[in-house]
């Protein structure tokens, strides 16, 4: 039985912000948030319910019947007020996201400033699109699609609210917002950001509470036209299932098993260290880890010392030491997690070149796990082909370019890829031939115009830039 410590303060959350307002939630059930580094309560939350969800419903179907007519011009404008509120709490938003999720302060901060420019790019991409086209006596127009619910993880709180909700207001629609509840006190300093926005009431409301209620909610009403989520497969199947009765439009951002490329002309001196970043980034508790390494079985003595030497950067401990790379995992339930793959992979035959099960030594008190890289494994093994959501490496060895590809693409994910390579047009012929939304070369680039999302089990639509806004648009044709 594990016991939860209580902290000397603990901070209360009764409310939930709909039309405008922090109002007292309807819904009386409460839960403990507890810290990761420690496993103390810090706060309590007041969980939504239905009723709840049903009002900002509501508030928001009220809301659209004007906001849906804003022009292109008045959509900029509040998504620069939005964009100026966030900024002004970069920092407070950064420390909560060390204190709750356990994010190391070096990767918070870039979640939180990526959040922020979700509404600089949602402004761009919408100027680019256009919104009305015509030829001959046929005009088509892109109509915002209604009342969205903005379904979010607990793992980028900060980036997921405002991708998301920047899109939506790019487009013309309102929006119900059901963050994590683990989340809570992320949630909390965002909604205030927001506020100060001076958006019209009733264009985004949040209501926090558990996917059974609220997200269910969301899910089936019928005043709801789009739900947009990011979570796991199994939410991910039942949201498609039972938004089916309602004829919900989706976009579903779901998991990864991203494999990182390295070709064998690869500079390991550059090539490791950047593998090492994409599989670690956000403590491993991240959808586009790299956490597949392929690297040419002619050069695996090479890869392993490699490894060796550049895990020597992965430290884990206190999140707010800027120093640390490798934070807490969330939860109990995640650090439970992590560690049966770890197990698994044991007992599957793969070896343990760093890290291994248990604890790291002297942070016992903590959801703490060692990162561990697993070598001598086989793509059909189970840590390598399901989703861990923790610092967990496996390392597959190939023989020859077609087998890597043939390996990388052998997985019901299909969300991100890297390649390593000194010869830019080999790197680039083998990142067209991966079955995966987004693919980087030679680093983790990134472009906030550039669409987000997944093949196959990886989701359905995209996120960022105009292709995000468009997710939130119906075409409609007038003919004469």
């Amino acid at each position: 039985m594990t016991t939860v410590a209580q902290a000397d303060t603990i901070k209360t959350l009764t409310t939930h912000y709909i039309d405008g307002l922090f109002v007292e939630s309807h819904g009386r059930d409460a839960m403990d948030v507890i810290k990761p580094t420690n496993g103390k309560v810090i706060a309590r939350v007041t969980l939504g319910d239905e009723e709840d969800t049903r009002r900002a419903i509501a508030v928001a179907k009220r809301a659209f019947a004007e906001f849906s007519r804003t022009t292109k011009e008045e959509r900029s404008r509040y998504l620069r007020q939005l964009h100026e509120a966030v900024s002004a709490r970069i920092d407070d938003l950064t420390d909560v996201m060390i204190e709750e999720y356990g994010g190391v302060a070096r990767f918070a901060r870039l979640i939180v400033e990526s959040g922020v420019t979700a509404f600089a790019a949602a402004e761009k991409g919408l100027q680019e699109l256009p919104l009305k086209q015509s030829w001959g006596k046929t005009t088509v127009t892109l109509e915002p699609v209604g009342v969205a619910g903005l379904i979010t993880a607990w793992n980028a709180n900060a980036l997921f609210i405002c991708l998301k909700l920047a899109s939506a207001v790019a487009a013309g629609c309102t929006v119900v917002i059901k963050p994590s509840e683990m989340s809570s006190l992320q949630t909390r300093v965002m909604v205030e950001a927001l506020n100060a926005a001076g958006l019209p009431n009733g264009v985004y409301n949040v209501v926090t509470g558990l996917g059974t209620t609220v997200g269910a909610e969301l899910v089936r009403n019928p005043d709801v036209a789009k739900i947009s989520f990011t979570g796991s497969v199994a939410v991910g199947e039942t949201i498609m299932r039972d938004g089916a009765a309602s004829m919900k439009r989706v976009t579903l951002e779901l998991g990864g098993k991203s494999p990182t490329i390295v070709l064998d002309d690869a500079a390991l001196d550059k090539a490791i260290p950047s593998a090492l970043i994409l599989a670690f980034l956000n403590s491993g508790q991240a959808c586009a880890a790299g956490t597949r390494l392929l690297v040419p079985k002619s050069r695996l003595d090479e890869v392993k010392r490699a490894i060796q030497e550049g895990m020597r950067a992965y430290t884990v401990g206190d999140p707010a030491d800027p120093s640390i790379m490798v934070g807490p995992m969330v939860s109990q339930k995640q650090y439970e997690r992590v560690e049966s793959y770890i197990r698994k992979g044991i007992q599957e035959g793969a070896d343990v070149l760093v890290g291994g099960e248990g604890r790291p030594k002297g942070l016992e008190a903590g959801y703490f796990v060692k990162p561990t890289v697993f070598v001598n494994v086989k793509n059909d093994m189970t840590i390598a082909q399901e989703e861990i959501f923790g610092p967990v490496l496996s390392v597959i060895a190939y023989d020859s370019e077609d087998e890597a590809i043939r390996i990388a693409n052998d997985s019901k994910y299909g969300l991100h890829s890297a390649v390593m390579g000194t010869d830019l047009e080999r790197a680039r012929r083998v990142a067209s031939q991966l079955r995966a939304g987004r693919v980087v070369i030679n680093n983790m680039a990134d472009d906030p115009q550039a669409p987000w999302g997944g093949f196959k089990y990886s989701g359905i639509g995209r996120e960022y830039g105009k292709y995000g806004i468009e997710a939130f648009l119906e075409p409609k044709a007038i003919l004469e």
